[in-house]
């Protein structure tokens, strides 16, 4: 499936920075998106796959292999070789830029942190999820839903092959690339640990609750939680809070990043599964959310959850500027007005808020409130 617009976002990147980084969790389409953007590219291109044990070695001198390289040069999976910064911050400053970098990681934390240290100024992020429902349009969006954005899940051709796939995907993780990350811990209390979180996807996080659950201390299990962030594999929204004459939440929400992974660890396998678990609200919440994000061109520091200790909560605040986005994710296709809506519109002073919905038709629910039909989410919301 043709991802353009990421494509053209990353040769926007690519002509205004001498090293950009593709960051997206496991199997996302990384390196099929860095093989599509070398195959149209002119003039001389080098690919690195770094889980090649035969390329990482000859990347062991990184300046000495990548010195004399012209053109477009692909690093995958950059991780594993944290030490080719150093050598890319002097590649990025020669003069001319005989080179471009396109670096393509799954651990976001570790290469934020090595990026930001050695190359400041020199380096585009460029941030890669599942496929999106602008990509596979309006009509496939329950299978989007139910299977996830993963490509090897997404275009499995059943859902007993998608959930198939998703199970070894989750079993290679835990046996595989958590351990390279550094975790420390057997693969069976790590997938407890993945189920729980599953459990708890759209919860506002209390370290000390799911610790007790899990007979950890509140400080271990947040280091595993920013170990699944860290990965991509799981994303924190974090809260709204201003001068307002109420006590508000201050933890983030938690949601595991990938609806197909979610329903996997649910032990959910398909649509009709789906609707009579009792986590459905909760998936098509954090599904849609992602969607409304990546339609808008939300950045990540511009999206929030707000809620109150009173019970008052808007599932997602998009803020530019001035302007003031509320959206609410219902699973149902009859949304009625709420309390909480109206308390949000005042006390956040809303542009607008948006009930996005799983019926058929958008239609108004009073002053300032529309519901939004999930399938005409694309046409009804315009982007920022």
């Amino acid at each position: 499936m043709e991802r353009d617009g990421l494509r053209g976002e990353v040769e926007t990147a690519l002509r205004r920075s001498p090293v950009v980084a593709l960051l997206g969790m496991r199997q996302v389409g990384k390196s099929s998106l860095a093989r599509d953007i070398l195959a149209r590219r002119r003039g001389p291109t080098h690919f690195f796959d770094l889980e090649d044990d035969r390329q990482l070695a000859r990347l062991r001198e990184p300046m000495a292999a990548l010195d004399p390289l012209r053109g477009l040069v692909v690093l995958d999976e950059v991780q594993r070789l944290p030490d080719v910064f150093r050598s890319l911050r002097v590649l990025a400053d020669r003069p001319g830029k005989p080179a471009r970098f396109l670096v393509l990681g799954s651990a976001s934390g570790d290469l934020l942190h090595q990026t930001a240290e050695s190359l400041a100024g020199r380096i585009a992020y460029v941030r890669m999820g599942g496929f999106t429902v602008t990509e596979v349009g309006a009509e496939r969006l329950e299978t989007r839903w139910v299977r996830g954005g993963l490509p090897r899940s997404f275009l499995a051709r059943g859902d007993d092959e998608s959930c198939s796939w998703r199970r070894d995907y989750v079993t290679t993780l835990l046996e595989r690339d958590l351990p390279q990350l550094g975790v420390r811990m057997p693969a069976a209390t790590m997938r407890r640990f993945w189920s729980m979180l599953a459990h708890w996807h759209g919860q506002v996080w209390n370290g000390s609750q799911f610790g007790s659950a899990f007979g950890l201390s509140h400080t271990a299990v947040r280091r595993y939680l920013d170990v699944f962030c860290d990965a991509m594999l799981a994303e924190q929204l974090q809260p709204w809070h201003e001068n307002l004459s109420k006590r508000q939440v201050r933890s983030p929400k938690v949601y595991l990043t990938d609806s197909g992974v979610l329903h996997s660890l649910l032990q959910v396998r398909n649509r009709d599964e789906l609707l009579g678990n009792p986590r459905v609200g909760a998936s098509w919440e954090g599904f849609l959310l992602q969607q409304v994000r990546d339609h808008l061109g939300a950045l990540p520091e511009e999206c929030f959850f707000w809620a109150t200790h009173s019970g008052v909560e808007l599932d997602l605040l998009v803020v530019r500027g001035k302007r003031r986005l509320g959206f609410e994710f219902k699973h149902t296709s009859q949304p009625a007005p709420t309390k909480s809506m109206r308390v949000a519109i005042d006390d956040l002073k809303l542009d607008r808020l948006v009930v996005v919905h799983a019926g058929a038709d958008t239609f108004a629910l009073g002053d300032g409130i529309e519901a939004v039909a999930a399938q005409r989410l694309l046409a009804d919301v315009a982007p920022l």
